[in-house]
């Protein structure tokens, strides 16, 4: 019988490379003890010839490898990359409101795709994938996207918009994959990854 992965890293230091509020918490929601350590010197620039939908699992493998510091015999780190794919244009995070209000305006009656890449590694092995969610949003009065941003500011968000907050509620009718894939990390899959990585 398959045991619980807490119970496989109890010998573990898990350690998770991002400040995101929403990674921590899916994390938190997987069982395992973890800690949070954002030291990083990556810089985050990407090849000009990339096939875009590889984009965030090299920003992953690129904050892995840009920890500040080794990684001791026991660790495991955990760093992640979320982008948002609309039209063929990548959404980042909003400049200001008028970014975020643009970019809401593009999801408008439309589908986008959100690609999460995610690297797990110790000291003496790497293992990074990704996973991608189509999402579908209905159609907003400029009303409620001006509310959604004045409230909400979501100017942490790549695309402008989490999927846990009111926009979602009222604006997304279908996803296609991962809802946690929208928030920022794909814990299902990230789950049965670390079961193998520590086999």
């Amino acid at each position: 019988m398959a045991e619980v992965l807490s119970q496989l890293l109890k010998d573990k230091k898990v350690i998770l490379g991002s400040a995101s509020p929403r990674r921590k918490e899916l994390m938190q929601g997987l069982g395992i003890e973890f800690t949070v350590d954002t030291g990083n010197n990556f810089e985050e620039t990407v090849p000009a010839n990339m096939e875009i939908t590889l984009v965030p699992e090299y920003m992953a493998k690129g904050k892995s490898d840009g920890f500040h510091r080794e990684l001791s015999e026991n660790e495991i780190l955990i760093t992640a990359d979320t982008m948002v794919l609309c039209n063929g244009a990548i959404l980042g995070k909003p400049k200001d409101k008028e970014d975020a209000l643009r970019m809401l305006g593009m999801l408008q009656n439309n589908k986008h795709t959100v690609i999460t890449g995610v690297c797990i590694r110790s000291n003496h092995k790497k293992r990074s994938f990704s996973a991608s969610t189509e999402v579908f949003f209905d159609t907003l009065s400029e009303e409620e996207l001006e509310h959604y941003v004045e409230i909400y500011k979501p100017y942490d968000k790549a695309g402008a918009y989490g999927v846990q907050e009111w926009i979602g509620y009222i604006g997304i009718n279908r996803i296609e994959g991962s809802y946690f894939n929208v928030m920022g990390l794909p814990v299902q899959r990230l789950y049965n990854e670390l079961r193998e990585f520590i086999r």
